[in-house]
């Protein structure tokens, strides 16, 4: 099952530059593009980071898409 997150649409709501995120979570910015695009998950560290960085519920942020048989 992937695993989808609204982390850039919730980001920019906000008026948050990726850059800054990043480096407020301490990764980089390359990093940082890789998960809001889909391309990477975050280790759970950092999943809980980011929730607790947008003070929202986890399901809020990521997205377990079920796949259809």
């Amino acid at each position: 099952m992937p695993v989808k997150n609204n982390i850039k649409k919730i980001r920019k709501e906000r008026g948050i530059k990726q850059l800054k995120m990043a480096e407020d979570l301490q990764v980089t910015r390359q990093t940082f593009t890789a998960i809001e695009n889909n391309k990477y998950n975050p280790s759970l560290e950092l999943a809980l980071k980011i929730v607790n960085y947008f003070n929202v519920p986890i399901d809020e942020v990521f997205i377990l898409e079920e796949v259809k048989r």
